[in-house]
């Protein structure tokens, strides 16, 4: 991996720069005083840590300094720091603090109650234990363990949408490389602030917003919490230049009220993913930035760049080393072929799985997981579990994940080309489908959350579905879930296997189609239940 900086580097290059490294509400630190303050809690882990056993420390926190400077403390000191999910409860967070071998969990003050009963030895950020702690080695000097791109620097949980989160093995180069990458690329420099609203736990936030900020001499803007409507006042009064973003949240800042003077703000560049065609284009025009949306995961083992000339809906050109792998052949898929009106004609042949041909990428393993990393490293390639269909100029455009094959009259269908199609409705925000057992494979089944103080009506929707000529009969959904809200992770991604579980069986009104005609009509939660 040459030429590949380290964490640790970056965080060297910083220790004697007065520019601002670190915004959180009204405090700032020098980047120099981060470096000194990430060499206390490197001095401060080393103390706590058995040196025989993995230095595995979790942190249950918000975005808030703590964080940013005790990722610094880890990267000089060779610990592992565990990005713990505060949305987590119970018995799964007390998995995943089991099966990442944390010996030690910090926690802030409210989020105590989540670890009172784990057996592993947790410390209160804000109480006076960890002041006490903190200004035991107030002297330790900036003084750094050596470190490769392939250390292990942190553990990130997958999402867990469509199962148990899984730890991702973060190594220095998997963190440092985008965080520089991205820095070249939109020309960031140390008059230039990154925003990160998008929790700290999670890949997107550090892979594509904290490291972006280290590797430019960025001054790092915290937010303790995504806040859609406190998005663009946080932006103007921390003068941010930079943000990161994951899918949803960018919508729910473009349903904000419009003002004459959104595009009145810093903000250069926003890049993420997974963010709606829709949304990319509108949040664009009206904040008067620049938005990059790539498609990427956790686990790093494969990265798609949408580009200005890349087609509506698309997910940017594959490149070389990518290819559309057909699920039960294994060879590559044909392109996919349109009808006039943009329907796809051959979707069984087309339809396949993402995989990088080249191998992992920076896919380093999961932690202690070697099932998982079998299921993603096949015969020297990297399989993303990621559906999608490619046009005959090489452009993909995403059709699910994997665990969201629908097997309908004997076709396999992905669930995305449908969603984008559900939301074309003007009164539907938000639009999912997901498989529910037929008496033979699945019906399609749609929860649909409609746009705030709008209305929809069977009849309606079911006239507006039989003019979409794009959706074949095979994906027309039988069943239709009116719902206020989706259940969704700490980044906002949707857990389907919640509503695929609940299937009709829920309080939310649910509507069926009708045999004959276009319309669909309500029905109670056990009529015309099929079952397996």
């Amino acid at each position: 991996m040459s030429g590949v900086p380290t964490v640790t580097e970056l965080l060297l290059a910083r220790r004697d720069d007065p520019g601002t490294g670190l915004k959180f509400e009204d405090r700032t630190w020098p980047w120099a005083d981060c470096v000194r303050e990430s060499a206390v809690r490197a001095a401060l882990l080393t103390s706590l840590l058995d040196p025989a056993a993995v230095p595995h420390v979790g942190i249950l926190a918000d975005n808030v300094p703590e964080f940013s400077l005790l990722l610094g403390g880890a990267a000089l000191s060779g610990t592992v720091l565990v990005g713990l999910n505060t949305t987590r409860r119970g018995a799964a967070l007390a998995r995943d603090i089991r099966i990442s071998d944390c010996r030690l969990v910090l926690a802030e003050s409210a989020y105590l109650p989540l670890v009172a009963e784990t057996d592993v030895p947790v410390i209160d950020l804000d109480g006076p234990e960890w002041t006490a702690l903190l200004d035991a080695h107030q002297d330790a000097p900036v003084r750094a363990v050596r470190a490769t791109p392939q250390d292990l620097l942190m553990l990130i949980f997958t999402s867990g949408t469509s199962g148990d989160p899984k730890a991702v093995r973060c190594t220095h180069g998997k963190i440092a490389f985008p965080g520089r990458m991205l820095a070249d690329r939109f020309g960031l420099s140390g008059s230039d602030t990154v925003y990160v609203s998008m929790p700290m736990f999670h890949s997107n936030a550090i892979m594509a917003g904290w490291s972006v900020g280290l590797a430019a001499g960025a001054a790092i803007a915290l937010r303790r919490r995504f806040s859609a409507s406190g998005f663009l006042a946080d932006v103007r009064r921390f003068g941010a230049t930079y943000a990161n973003y994951v899918g949803k949240p960018l919508s729910y800042v473009v349903a904000t009220p419009r003002r004459d003077d959104d595009a009145d703000n810093p903000l250069r560049v926003v890049y993420g993913n997974e963010g709606a065609e829709a949304d990319l284009a509108e949040f664009g025009a009206r904040f008067g930035c620049h938005v990059v949306d790539a498609f990427g995961s956790t686990e790093g083992g494969i990265g798609i760049v949408r580009t200005p000339d890349s087609p509506p809906g698309s997910l940017g050109r594959l490149t070389d080393e990518v290819r559309i792998l057909h699920p039960d052949t294994g060879e590559p898929c044909p392109p996919a072929e349109f009808a006039p009106d943009g329907s796809l004609l051959n979707a069984a042949e087309a339809v396949g799985e993402l995989v990088n041909m080249a191998g992992p990428g920076w896919f380093a393993g999961y932690y202690n997981d070697p099932d998982a990393d079998a299921d993603r490293l096949r015969h020297g390639r990297y399989h993303t579990g990621d559906l999608a269909y490619s046009d005959a100029g090489g452009y993909a455009y995403f059709a699910g994940r994997s665990s969201d094959w629908l097997r309908v009259d004997g076709e396999n269908l992905g669930t995305a080309p449908i969603e984008r199609i559900l939301l074309r409705h003007p009164r539907v925000a938000e639009a999912v489908v997901y498989a529910v057992p037929d008496r033979v494979g699945d019906q399609v089944m749609a929860a649909l959350v409609p746009e705030a103080g709008a209305t929809l009506d069977p009849a309606e929707f079911g006239d507006f579905l039989a003019r979409q000529a794009d959706l074949g009969p095979k994906q027309l959904p039988r069943y239709l879930r009116i719902t206020a809200e989706l259940p969704k992770t700490a980044t906002f991604k949707v857990v389907k296997r919640t509503l695929a579980a609940e299937r009709w069986d829920c309080r939310d009104p649910v509507w069926r189609r009708r045999d004959t005609g276009t319309g669909y009509e309500l029905v109670s939660a056990k009529d015309d239940v099929p079952r397996r």
